[in-house]
């Protein structure tokens, strides 16, 4: 089986899951079959504990921003000692990352998408070329897709604003080029505009215990 299809199967799975389709490929399974895998899926869901409400919280945060759990822990320690409330100041914190911006910015289809461009050194940062996706942008910097890159077939149907169908709104923090393949992060990210589905609270609750 082709690695593309098993990495679909595998993001359809979680998307049942987690009950919400984390790309646009799978949200056309998830219509067809928006419950959980497995024999039992149809079913209706026991009463669940506090520990799992929140524990499906953070799966459903990490899995939109495509992290491992270690990541995920070292950035809400990090919200944990900001003044702001520790829940917002997470989503701010994630939505800062470079594959995150990248993404919202229309350059990729898919987290997945946008985490290959920066591991394979097509995304500079104010100019200067950054291969973690984890690399936190500041307000005021301006992401671009490297001039060489430009000119491959993905960069060029993203710059003819293919992907903006099965996208958010663009938030109000980015004002981006599509054209140009360029994007700025005006500003810090607010919680109530940032384009992801969780309950930030439970997750919260989930990690102070």
């Amino acid at each position: 089986m082709p690695a593309s299809s098993d990495r679909t199967r595998r993001t359809v799975r979680l998307s049942r899951a987690l009950g919400m389709p984390l790309t646009p490929k799978a949200a056309r399974y998830f219509e067809n079959r928006p419950y959980p895998p497995g024999e039992h899926g149809r079913a209706r869901r026991r009463t669940e504990s506090e520990y799992a409400l929140g524990l499906r919280q953070k799966q459903l945060l990490r899995a939109q921003y495509g992290i491992r759990e270690a990541q995920m822990r070292n950035t809400f320690d990090e919200a944990r000692r900001a003044a702001a409330r520790t829940g917002d100041v997470l989503i701010e914190l994630l939505e800062m990352r470079v594959d995150a911006l990248v993404l919202r910015s229309g350059f990729a289809r898919t987290i997945a998408q946008a985490r290959q461009a920066v591991v394979h050194h097509h995304v500079l940062v104010d100019g200067q070329r950054v291969d973690r996706p984890s690399y936190r942008v500041s307000p005021g910097s301006t992401i671009s897709i490297a001039p060489k890159s430009q000119k491959m077939t993905p960069f060029e149907v993203a710059a003819a604003g293919a992907h903006r169908d099965v996208l958010p709104t663009l938030p109000g923090y980015l004002d981006v080029n599509l054209e140009n393949l360029t994007a700025t992060l005006s500003r810090r990210p607010e919680r109530a505009e940032v384009p992801v589905t969780c309950e930030v609270s439970r997750v919260v609750e989930f990690y102070a215990r």
